[in-house]
């Protein structure tokens, strides 16, 4: 302790960790924000970014590969819109975990962590932390709950973990029908009691403040957090821009048609709303949707077994060629829509699920599929700080193992805190000295 305290510059530990944070961190002139992309329930690569060909049809399934605007890249047909803009994305095929477990996956990619803590903040709220917005609008926003049997717990992703609520995101979609494609949407975050003013709840705001000036401890950590929750809050009842931002109305009817009229399609949509307001990360559950003549089951779209009256190479809700296509026309309208704005260069887009699928399409409890499988699987990146036209990374013949170059989710994580501008050394501790934001090392290939 007395060696942490005292420092020739006369500076403390955790002073001193900061300052080679900020030496370390070039911050580009503007913040870079990111829109994270959750393919929940585990897309598989075999089918989309890391096609086999060459592999018998019992492994390689029935989809060929096609070229992408980049020589020597291919993949797969149901993406066409995707493969001409290969060269403002880079993929990674290479990575890998041990867990199975769609829960337990969750969390792990959430924390950025193989073995995250109970309490472990997630990836945005550490991003909220460490890059706070000015603006009267969230800095972290989270679109489409979680929901079915794959979910984690709700306070791995809808809290700041150990470092309080005021990181925890600013949730809408609470339901399945509660999504900007429903024709009667809109946000009810802005709605207050009837029963309690805007006067009256600035003057609970207040008397709060006034009782932490009266704390005999002084300004604790959950202080600070319920104060900065707090005053997010007030700020976005009283926010004209926030309610704007939301607002998906304020939209062109064609370049709604442009996304995609689905829930994931509007809320790729939305979320470029808000970083274009000033959010600095926006997490998206990629549910694609229903097809017309469908009733609702659960959003975990990806999870492809055949178990849920859809086989993984069947037109429904929980098939490839529903979700997939769908998915292809919102993110390649996404990138395509940044960049015409002039964003593409300080917004990162992350497009993953919690792990891959089966190399061999087995028979599920109703239909055909593929199940778990976190050894080796692909992930999208864009934007922000990544170099375009990259594949990192090689699974073996059958997309099964890494052949080269893996990336572990601390590695994936510490990555995207790189193309953020974000050291990922930075501590996150109340003690500023014991935990950083990442333990892993970015992928040098991809920035």
């Amino acid at each position: 302790m007395q060696a942490g305290s005292v420092t020739p510059l006369g500076l403390t530990l955790p002073g001193l960790l900061q300052a080679t944070e900020g030496s370390a961190n070039q911050r580009s002139a503007a913040p870079r924000s990111c829109i994270f992309i959750h393919q929940y329930g585990g897309l598989s690569q075999l089918d989309s970014w890391d096609m086999k060909p060459d592999a018998p049809r019992e492994i390689r399934g029935p989809y060929r590969s096609i070229e992408t605007a980049t020589p020597g890249f291919q993949i797969g047909e149901l993406m066409p819109q995707l493969a001409t803009l290969s060269e403002k994305y880079a993929v990674i095929r290479s990575m890998t975990h041990n867990m199975s477990q769609h829960d337990k996956a969750n969390s792990m990619l959430l924390a950025g962590r193989a073995k995250p803590a109970t309490d472990a903040p997630s990836f945005g709220a550490i991003v909220t932390k460490l890059r706070p917005n000015s603006a009267s609008i969230p800095p972290h926003v989270w679109l489409q709950k979680f929901g079915g049997g794959a979910a984690p717990p709700d306070h791995t992703y809808l809290t700041g973990g150990n470092l309080g609520m005021g990181y925890a995101p600013m949730l809408i979609g609470e339901k399945h029908d509660d999504n900007p494609a429903a024709a009667d949407f809109r946000v009810r975050a802005f709605d207050t009691n009837k029963d309690v003013s805007l006067q009256r709840l600035e003057r609970r705001w207040n008397l709060s403040r006034g009782l932490q000036s009266l704390s005999g401890t002084g300004t604790t950590g959950e202080f600070e957090s319920l104060d900065l929750y707090q005053q997010q809050s007030f700020e976005l009842l009283h926010s004209n821009d926030a309610k704007t931002a939301f607002d998906v109305n304020k939209e062109k009817p064609s370049l709604r048609d442009r996304y995609g009229r689905n829930p994931l399609g509007q809320n790729l949509m939305l979320a470029r709303r808000l970083v274009e307001s000033g959010v600095r990360l926006v997490n998206v559950v990629a549910w694609t949707g229903l097809a017309a003549d469908e009733k609702f089951v659960s959003v975990e779209t990806w999870d492809m077994h055949g178990n849920a009256d859809v086989g993984i190479f069947e037109d429904g809700w929980n098939g490839l060629p529903f979700a997939l296509p769908r998915t292809d026309q919102a993110v390649a309208t996404l990138l395509q829509d940044l960049e015409d704005r002039g964003m593409l260069d300080s917004t990162l887009v992350v497009l993953v699920g919690e792990f891959g699928r089966t190399p061999a399409i087995s028979k599920g409890a109703r239909r055909i599929g593929r199940d778990h499988w976190p050894q080796c699987y692909s992930a999208m990146v864009a934007g922000g700080g990544i170099q375009g036209g990259v594949v990192h990374g090689e699974s073996d013949e059958r997309a099964a193992y890494v052949k080269s170059n893996p990336v572990t989710l601390e590695d994936f994580t510490a990555t995207m805190f790189a193309a953020m501008d974000i050291n990922p050394a930075s501590r996150i501790s109340p003690d500023g000295f014991t935990v950083p934001a990442s333990t892993g090392n970015p992928v040098a290939a991809l920035l």
